[in-house]
């Protein structure tokens, strides 16, 4: 249904309108919409993914190569925001209402606030550009070591680091400051337990299980997100797959490379699920009851 022809993308603007049409009829691009539905539908059941009309290739040739390059810079952000995050939210609760708390939030909310396209041209300009600390582009040379390749992925990572900050570190101080002001952790503290040993077995546990389903949430960000990095950058990963994809009118690799993006988020939120379970007992009671 989007607007687009596969066959005039493919010969382009001055092809003629008998070329068009027979190269539609030959990649069954001029069939009924629910036909053209179905036939994806069903080849998803049995394993095919459909052909790529602008690489002539199966899409799964392309599609897991570009999900495991998206995974591994998705990897990068999520290792350097999610204990950042934590670590923020969980000092900006214990000192609440002073300069750190101010501090930390203001920092977080204005992060949130800025687009990838504007930091990540901005981190370009600066550390990759004027200070040259980072290449430019975050696809490595092939036969790159893997230490090295991660030289790579850091600068892309940042813009991520950046918008996730905020929304990670603000759920971490609301559940700390919900587990500091709760019963159990006034009892703890009256009976002589030093305030290290309160925070890291009783507040921390508790605290952190809302986090745990906003970051599953943004892991999905992280792989769909990912279109504005992976083209701003030049990676060759699954989101500027996606926007190839688009332009060309491939909708074989468009459709697959959503569905792919749904069943990444689908996962995370069930890995949520069940690291909630494990680290609340209430809930495990609560079923076997």
């Amino acid at each position: 249904m989007l607007p687009g022809n596969p066959g005039r993308a493919i010969l382009g603007p001055f092809a003629s309108e008998q070329a068009v049409q027979h190269l539609n009829q030959v990649l069954r691009a001029n069939r009924p919409l629910i036909s053209q539905y179905w036939s994806w539908v069903t080849g998803i059941l049995h394993g095919d993914l459909g052909t790529s009309t602008q690489f002539r290739a199966p899409v799964s040739t392309f599609l897991f190569p570009a999900l495991g390059r998206s995974l591994k810079l998705a990897a990068v952000a999520f290792v350097i925001v999610v204990p950042l995050s934590i670590v923020g939210g969980v000092l900006a609760a214990l000192y609440r209402g002073r300069a750190i708390d101010r501090s930390i939030s203001v920092t977080g909310l204005s992060l949130t606030s800025v687009p990838e396209f504007v930091s990540g041209v901005v981190l370009i300009v600066i550390f990759a550009i004027g200070l040259k600390w980072f290449p430019i582009t975050a696809n490595p040379p092939p036969g790159t070591a893997p230490l090295d390749q991660l030289r790579y992925l850091i600068l892309p990572a940042i813009p991520l680091v950046f918008v996730l900050f905020g929304y990670i570190a603000r759920m971490a101080r609301a559940g700390t400051i919900e587990a500091l002001d709760s019963d159990y952790v006034r009892t703890a503290v009256l009976k002589g337990l030093p305030r290290s040993v309160v925070i890291r077995r009783h507040v921390l546990r508790n605290s952190l299980l809302p986090t745990i389903t906003v970051i599953a949430t943004q892991t999905g960000y992280l792989i769909g997100g990912l279109v504005v990095i992976e083209t701003l950058f030049n990676y060759p990963g699954l989101g500027r797959l996606i926007v190839t994809a688009a332009n060309n009118k491939d909708f074989a690799m468009l459709e697959a490379g959503v569905l792919v993006i749904g069943i990444v988020y689908l996962g995370a939120t069930l890995i949520a699920d069940i690291l909630y379970t494990i680290l609340n007992p209430r809930i495990r009671y609560e079923q076997a009851e």
